[in-house]
């Protein structure tokens, strides 16, 4: 488990380090503008992946193992494209986009959905070393092609992120592809591809619930900022969020591994232990690092990032306490989804919906940015509330079992313990 955690944490370190390299070149090289526009993009294409994920997502990680793939490939297949047909033309019509807008909304949100699903039956079959390489990829691609076009071909264009994204996306598309094609699993068109099909889509609209009302709570700032204000401000709220929620790179490492033990446990209590030392250091972390972030200087962000991001250190701020509260969420999120109790998880973002609408309407029209970043924390504290409430209700736990101590600082000294042993045949080899 330690060594699993530990390499999915190194993954999602480097992709997290990738995805704050696409944020800093998009807002170095075009601008708050730029990168507001690209910040709305993303967040467009992210919301039309959580609609895909109606059917497939989360189940086809739990269904991977019992079924199939191809089973469960096709389904999800038919429906995204059926969801980046709808979405992109729902978008086009809903915020006056351009045509050209939405027609790469429809194509890199049409890539990215078959490569996640691809994905995610990879994960459900184990290969999480396969799942890690195949994100890393994609975001390498990203971020190589920007740093290409922005600095060797100097094309400072927000286009150039789409033309990025079809190939960062494509190609491990296509790898992903080829990967499950060689696993043991082979065609069956059959009535078991419809039962797999029913059963996808009745696992998703159960697990992908959460994660909708989540991404609500999570973006829609975005929305409101734009229309009381301008692409301007939510590229500043963008780095102000990219640089917080980088931090939540521990706890998604720690929950991708729980997730998938929680599936495969024949025991289910067995696995509470697990969960409660993922929580501990998960809050530990986080903690520490977030203390860090917010003791950056506006002066560093500016210099980082260009002159307009000084303006990015408030939002840090008040995001803090949210961040380090859902961080939390997120082990306890996945804790829930793998014992399939998927309504404790709704009813949390749910909660929080409560919460992000009337602050995004009363604050963000009062204090712009500053006023989204505190309607997000105030969302993230309630909706981890309810989760910890109901966690320590079903297990009969006391406050004192959830909060660090010297065992949590012994397994993070084992972490560093085991990168250090990865480190030091290197540099034997080196000098020989």
């Amino acid at each position: 488990m330690l060594k699993r955690v530990f390499q999915n944490m190194v993954t999602r370190l480097a992709t997290a380090g990738g995805s704050f390299g696409i944020v800093w070149l998009t807002a170095r090289y075009l601008g708050a503008a730029g990168r507001g526009a690209i910040s709305l993009f993303v967040t467009d294409c992210a919301l039309l992946l959580l609609f895909i994920g109606l059917v497939g997502g989360v189940s086809l990680i739990y269904l991977a193992p019992r079924r199939n793939v191809w089973n469960l490939l096709i389904p999800a297949y038919i429906w995204a494209g059926l969801v980046c047909t709808a979405g992109a033309a729902g978008i086009w019509v809903w915020r006056a986009v351009p045509f050209s807008y939405a027609g790469h909304l429809w194509g890199i949100c049409l890539l990215q959905a078959f490569f996640l699903i691809n994905a995610g039956l990879l994960l459900g079959r184990r290969q999480e070393r396969t799942y890690n390489s195949l994100l890393l990829l994609a975001t390498g691609l990203q971020g190589g092609l920007l740093l290409l076009a922005f600095t060797l071909g100097r094309w400072h264009a927000v286009e150039v992120y789409y033309y990025a994204a079809y190939i960062a996306q494509g190609i491990p598309f296509l790898l992903s592809l080829t990967l499950l094609y060689r696993l043991a699993d082979r065609w069956q068109m059959s009535r078991r591809l419809r039962a797999s099909a029913r059963e996808l889509a009745r696992h998703s609209r159960a697990a992908h619930l959460s994660n909708i009302l989540s991404f609500i709570n999570f973006r829609l700032s975005y929305y409101f900022v734009a229309y009381y204000a301008d692409t301007h401000s939510v590229g500043v709220l963008s780095v102000g969020v990219a640089l917080t929620e980088a931090v939540w790179v521990i706890a998604r490492s720690a929950s991708q591994s729980q997730y998938v033990d929680l599936i495969y446990a024949t025991d289910k209590r067995s696995q509470l232990a697990p969960t409660l030392r993922g929580i501990r250091l998960t809050l530990l972390s986080t903690t520490v690092i977030v203390l860090a972030l917010c003791l950056l200087p506006a002066s560093v962000l500016a210099a980082v990032f260009g002159a307009d991001f000084g303006e990015a250190r408030p939002v840090i701020l008040l995001l803090a306490p949210g961040v380090v509260a859902m961080a939390v969420s997120i082990i306890l999120n996945s804790y829930f989804a793998g014992l399939g109790r998927y309504q404790v998880n709704t009813a949390a973002a749910m909660g929080g919906l409560f919460v992000t609408v009337p602050g995004c309407w009363l604050l963000i029209s009062q204090w712009g940015i500053e006023g989204a970043a505190t309607a997000a924390t105030l969302s993230y504290l309630f909706s981890t509330a309810y989760l910890l409430r109901t966690f320590r209700n079903a297990n009969g736990l006391p406050l004192s079992e959830l909060l660090p101590g010297k065992a949590e600082l012994h397994y993070l000294i084992q972490l560093l313990r085991l990168q250090r042993s990865k480190v030091e045949p290197t540099r034997e080899v080196a000098v020989k």
